[in-house]
């Protein structure tokens, strides 16, 4: 059995890691597995990409042209959506025509058009669909926030100008006409996304599952605290926090909860030494905004280097208000980081409260700072990173993810 796995990125983005990693727990599985890509960024043998054209980013700008547009020039909303216009046809290319099941994950940008997905969908080959977030289940949108309209028919998305072409009504109905044609298996990152895929009406008829992302324990794994520190150069007697996002201006991502609990806990505990070490770009923003020290690391790559990151610190925090099951909670978690987090999508499946960490009232700042205060509490620190690793063991294992996969691929689970 032969399993091409696609995706618009190799290594950029949440999705491009989630399914980078499957394709090596594939491997490790016995599984022959393929990963065809529109960006790659290694010359890794089992990926391949698209040829490459002076076409493609002409076909990116004019989706992006024709969403601008259409949501009345807004540039808040210009990443929320994808109307799938324009892509490539990968049903000639080699890769895919040796495999026995394609396994579609996040092909949005410019990469596979409706179009493409069409053809996909007509060859005959077993499919497997995993959702990142909603896109695959909503008309246009990738979260849908408070909107239900998928679950009968998106027509007129908030997201979009009401003047012009309603491309939510135009996708949706392509894709309810496309999914009704092939038996097709959806798999959600999380129960949450998996639940909210199956009250879509475009999902009637087929299977929809859950299983979470997979990742290797080996290298997400718990070391010494004070090396780690001393390898970055971060304070050793100092409780630190740590926190990142790839866009801190985007509203779902919580930062200003997050500078709102700071200044909480600075007015209520003022004997409490803490610094925020800040992974990414976005350290300037958040040492002007939070009443703490500041420690900068810039972006990492490298997946050892982010674990050290995580050994590092006393816990991880993710002010997101809207997430399917984010990478990082799945990273410090398998490193013993206590971790906090919203209850939101699918983030109280992950942060098991009280034990592994601490699960806050959605956008409750407030009790986010005492999550906060929780996961630092040096009585308790030690069960929590223990039952964090137990967590990550017991659930997002190489070998757990993998054997599920398989059994999907196979038709045999």
């Amino acid at each position: 059995m032969k399993v091409l796995l696609v995706n618009t990125s190799e290594r950029v983005g949440g999705a491009a890691i989630a399914a980078n990693r499957l394709m090596e727990a594939l491997k490790k599985h016995g599984v022959t597995v393929q990963m065809l890509v529109r960006d790659r960024q290694s010359q890794q043998l089992t990926v391949s990409a698209i040829p490459t054209s002076l076409l493609l980013p002409l076909k990116f700008l004019w989706e992006r042209l024709l969403i601008f547009l259409s949501n009345g020039w807004k540039r808040s909303t210009l990443w929320s959506v994808d109307i799938a216009n324009t892509g490539t046809d990968i049903t000639q290319m080699p890769e895919f025509q040796r495999a026995d099941v394609v396994h579609l994950h996040w092909v949005n940008q410019s990469f596979l058009s409706l179009s493409d997905m069409e053809k996909i969908l007509r060859s005959g080959k077993r499919i497997v669909v995993t959702m990142h977030d909603m896109w695959y289940f909503t008309g246009i949108c990738h979260y849908a926030a408070d909107c239900t309209k998928y679950e009968s028919a998106c027509r007129e998305c908030p997201l979009m100008s009401r003047v012009g072409i309603d491309y939510a009504r135009r996708v949706f109905d392509r894709k309810q006409l496309m999914y009704a044609k092939q038996p097709i298996t959806f798999v959600g990152c999380s129960q949450w996304i998996a639940d909210l895929a199956r009250r879509s009406v475009l999902t009637r008829g087929q299977r929809v599952v859950s299983i979470p992302n997979a990742i290797n324990t080996d290298v997400f794994s718990p070391s010494d605290m004070a090396e780690a520190r001393a390898k970055l150069n971060l304070p050793q007697f100092q409780s630190l926090i740590l926190f990142g996002s790839q866009r801190i201006t985007d509203e779902r991502k919580g930062f200003s909860l997050l500078v709102e609990s700071c200044r909480i806990l600075r007015r209520e505990h003022p004997e409490l030494s803490l610094g925020i070490v800040v992974v990414g770009g976005a350290s300037d923003t958040v040492r002007d905004a939070v009443p703490y020290d500041v420690y900068p690391v810039g972006y990492q790559s490298k997946e050892l280097d982010m674990a050290l990151l995580y050994n590092a610190v006393d816990a991880y925090v993710t002010p997101s208000l809207q997430d399917n099951l984010p990478n990082t909670i799945v990273e410090a978690l398998a490193c013993g980081t206590p971790c906090v987090g919203f209850r939101v999508g699918g983030i109280p499946e992950m942060i098991d409260h009280e034990r592994n960490g601490y699960v806050a009232h959605y956008r409750d700042a407030a009790d986010f700072a005492r999550g906060i205060l929780y996961c630092l509490s040096p009585e308790r620190h030690g069960q929590l990173a223990a039952e964090a690793r137990r967590k990550a063991l017991a659930t997002y294992s190489e070998e757990q993810v993998a054997q599920r996969y398989s059994e999907i691929y196979a038709g045999t689970d």
